[in-house]
């Protein structure tokens, strides 16, 4: 079946909903979105996003069990054959990072990796999560596409100031390594592959100083596609909103179009 998949980290789903996530909704032509870091209970995320499913849209949510923190989703013109909440670990169970849904022959997930911190307990988190979530990655056949906020850059034409940020959490070569054992292992980095050896198209832009306004950004928001979709794969486009004070999240949608 022909896709458009659209991959967003709102940065709390119920601020987003009130900045102009919900026009986005109502304009894009994705037929699913997948959503990162909603901040929010699956019934919070149903009312912020109550207009969206009013008009049609079908709402997949993995709930964080930390207040105000990760939670990821699915919203879809259909409703799913199938909707699977983690991916067999149990110290990530309940975390609200990973969440996936079959549709047909094709299975979407929508992925949030943590950020990390260099030298610190958050960054052994990370390390663990992506041992046990590269496992499950590896594992997986068929026409499968992880799309989400990695919070990894692969390669230094990935982010605006990588010299800088040699010894920063999204940029360490650990990470690096394990992105690259996955596209290494038969996944595409389709909006690479679609846009090779250019700078970008960065998709995250801190909210201080004037990193937005100077593109200097990261790109970490990515779809990792397996089977016959990197194929398929014809246009990919992030969508940065044309001034700062438009943005409805410090991330911009991440859209690609499949045949």
């Amino acid at each position: 079946m022909a896709l458009i998949l659209s991959t967003v980290n709102v940065n709390g789903v119920r601020a987003a909903a009130t900045k102009g996530m919900l026009p986005w909704l109502a304009a894009t032509e994705a037929d699913i979105v997948c959503l990162q870091e909603t901040r929010a209970t699956d019934a919070q995320v149903a009312a912020a996003l109550a207009p969206a499913l009013d008009a049609g849209w079908v709402l997949s949510h993995a709930e964080p069990e930390s207040k105000g923190r990760a939670g990821v989703g699915i919203l879809s013109r259909r409703t799913p054959d199938a909707v699977r909440i983690g991916f067999g670990s149990s110290e990530f169970a309940e975390s609200g990072r990973y969440l996936e849904a079959d549709f047909g022959e094709v299975t979407v997930a929508s992925v949030y990796v943590h950020s990390g911190e260099e030298n610190t307990p958050k960054q052994d988190e990370k390390y663990r999560f992506m041992a046990e979530f590269g496992a499950y990655l590896q594992a997986r056949t068929g026409d499968f596409v992880v799309s989400g906020d990695w919070n990894i850059a692969p390669a230094e034409v990935d982010l605006k100031n990588w010299k800088g940020n040699q010894k920063s959490a999204g940029f360490l070569p650990e990470e690096r390594a394990w992105i690259a054992d996955l596209l290494a292992a038969g996944y595409v980095d389709v909006v690479r592959a679609l846009h090779p050896g250019v700078a970008g198209p960065y998709s995250w832009w801190s909210y201080r100083g004037r990193a937005f306004d100077n593109d200097s950004g990261w790109r970490i928001d990515y779809q990792l596609a397996l089977g016959e979709l990197p194929g398929r794969a014809k246009q990919a486009v992030v969508e940065r909103a044309d001034a700062y004070d438009q943005r409805w999240s410090d991330h911009a949608p991440v859209t690609v179009q499949y045949r």
